[in-house]
């Protein structure tokens, strides 16, 4: 059954919700009648609250994870109060300060984003994670080099002096690879791999370049070997891993051991967080929402970051129990995000 939207709840049974959510959110803890009764200002029996909370139960918005507990929210109705009830916590002046002094620091890229997924870790309380923006590096050099036994080796040579090679499979003479990789080194210089690979299918396809058919096939062969996987190696930097230990996950060892297995497929999550690459804002996965931290029950609040121009260049947000305080973490996630854009204006992405 679909759970209904806030606006259908009674005043009553909203402001019970609010209470429960909220003293979940706090403590971890189900929270049961006899502490919502002591609450100031909601002059109720507790009879009155437990017949609210059964309705709410019955509704798929809180469960009681035992029978003479109270209640906690279910996924559906962590949902409902974060689209719908949630009062935003703009982050402190204090945690602005430290948020643009650790992001304004001289040093790499890579030390930015580092400061960055630590900084996301520190300030929630959670595990952060930073995906890395994906690097087009000019590029010096390409050879294709014959291994013998029908396979080749294309190696490519960065303005930086870095250096990658892949294998594929070659059923042409050595004369052609050296043709090839003349042709393409001589369009190469200055060039990241994209800018080359766009002016040499058009050269090709104009039929002005002077290759014969077994040439020009090694140069499309040779630059299909980067680009078919250039967006399918994601890096990911995780910080606060040992968060997610906190009183409440070690009692439950088996849904902690998912979560850090989960963490451990770098791959696997940096897709989730790719799905949040186009969100206009921050996105909000909430436990079963997502099938890849479904069994650990976790959340996931992440954001892109854009670079100087307004391009998006990566995301960032945090892992946690799907108690998070997601009023706070949300916004200082927003901030954060915007920050190390402004941050990494200072390099070339």
């Amino acid at each position: 059954m679909a759970s209904p939207p806030i606006t259908e709840l009674t005043d009553r049974a909203r402001e019970i919700f609010r209470r429960v959510v909220e003293g979940y959110i706090d403590n971890g803890q189900p929270v049961g009648s006899k502490t919502l009764a002591a609450d100031a200002g909601l002059d109720l029996s507790p009879a009155s609250i437990r017949s609210v909370l059964a309705d709410l139960e019955s509704l798929g918005l809180l469960a009681a994870p035992h029978t003479s507990a109270g209640r906690m929210p279910t996924d559906a109705g962590l949902r409902i109060f974060v689209d719908g009830m949630m009062r935003v916590a703009e982050p402190t002046a204090e945690e602005r300060a430290q948020i643009e002094a650790r992001l304004s620091e001289n040093g790499p890229v890579e030390q930015a984003l580092q400061q960055t997924s630590a900084l996301l870790s520190e300030l929630s309380g959670a595990a952060g994670m930073v995906m890395v923006p994906t690097s087009e590096q000019r590029l010096a050099q390409f050879s294709l080099v014959p291994l013998g036994q029908g396979r080749a080796l294309a190696v490519l040579v960065g303005e930086d002096g870095g250096v990658e090679n892949r294998v594929f499979d070659l059923d042409t003479s050595a004369g052609s690879l050296e043709t090839a990789s003349n042709y393409i080194t001589s369009r190469l210089a200055g060039r990241t791999l994209a800018e080359a690979s766009k002016a040499m299918h058009a050269e090709i396809k104009a039929g002005k370049s002077q290759l014969d058919n077994a040439s020009r096939d090694l140069v499309e062969r040779g630059l299909a070997v980067w680009s078919e996987d250039s967006g399918q190696r994601p890096v990911l930097i995780v910080r606060g891993a040992a968060n997610l230990l906190d009183e409440t996950a070690l009692g439950d060892i088996d849904r902690v051991r998912s979560l850090l297995d989960d963490l451990e497929n770098k791959q696997s999550v940096s897709a989730l967080l790719e799905s949040a690459r186009d969100a206009d804002a921050t996105r909000i996965f909430i436990g079963s929402e997502n099938r890849l931290f479904g069994l650990s029950g976790s959340s996931v609040i992440a954001s892109p970051y854009r670079d100087m121009e307004g391009r998006v260049v990566g995301v960032l947000g945090v892992i946690g129990p799907t108690r998070l305080n997601y009023a706070r973490v949300v916004p200082m996630i927003d901030l954060t995000a915007r920050s190390l854009g402004r941050a990494l204006g200072k390099f070339t992405i």
